[in-house]
């Protein structure tokens, strides 16, 4: 991943140690610091991350790291079930797909930051890093907080109405706590509800005509909800692309 520099803030790939211990820390104070057994001052880690890419983004004036993500790179979905994702759902269906694959993981922003233009910067360096590579599909686990599904039905519903991948392509249950939202909800989604509670990572990938699976997974070790998440390259709509690379400029 190229570095870039836009407005406040720049990205720039993890180099270092030391990069990468404070992106695990970031990660622990988004994902775990509000738990009761979360220790202070704890890293969020795990094997893929030898594996991945990291990208930081920090303010420029102050070095102050905001939001990081992980990219592992496969050469096509042959190796999907090398994936993060792989571990809680079963991804046969995708083995057939032909090019390039990224998967995005562990994105999250710094709890005390409000900032629309830190997700605007990131997804500007990934849109550079999917036309350098020429990735056909980016993925990942979208994560609804907690795991209380009825918080979240009316999103459920929405995506069940709107949102649910192509059959060919479709997840299948592996997780042994699942939500299986589209064979369970009957119910016409209040869409500014919907809105609302749906995480801000999983608006960005619906924005680009991204697709999930049909059920959550119920992760109790990360107080989570989610749902795997796809984005075909070539199907995102011409407008928005046009928006992608005009940040990405």
């Amino acid at each position: 991943m190229q570095a870039m520099e836009k407005g406040r803030y720049r990205v720039r790939p993890a180099e270092t140690a030391a990069d990468l211990d404070a992106a695990q820390r970031l990660r622990h104070r988004a994902f775990a610091a509000d738990r009761p057994d979360a220790a202070p001052g704890g890293r969020d880690a795990d094997p893929f991350d030898d594996r991945c890419t990291h990208a930081l983004v920090e303010e420029i004036a102050t070095g102050r790291l905001v939001c990081c993500f992980r990219l592992l790179p496969l050469a096509d979905g042959a190796r999907i079930g090398e994936s993060y994702a792989a571990q809680y759902y079963e991804l046969s269906p995708l083995a057939d797909f032909g090019g390039p694959i990224v998967e995005m993981g562990r994105f999250c922003v710094d709890p005390a930051t409000r900032d629309p233009d830190i997700l605007r910067i990131a997804w500007a360096a990934l849109t550079r890093h999917v036309d350098a590579t020429g990735v056909k599909l980016l993925f990942g686990c979208a994560s609804f907080k907690g795991t209380d599904a009825a918080a979240y039905l009316d999103a459920f519903a929405m995506l069940k109405e709107r949102h649910l991948g192509p059959k060919r392509w479709r997840p299948r249950v592996k997780a042994p706590d699942v939500f299986r939202f589209a064979a369970r909800l009957r119910r016409r989604p209040d869409a500014r509800l919907a809105m609302r509670r749906m995480p801000p990572l999983l608006k960005s990938y619906l924005m680009m005509g991204g697709w999930v699976s049909d059920h959550a997974v119920v992760d109790a070790e990360m107080d989570t909800l989610h749902v795997f998440t796809g984005v075909e390259v070539g199907a995102i709509p011409p407008a928005r692309k046009r928006l992608l690379r005009a940040v990405a400029e």
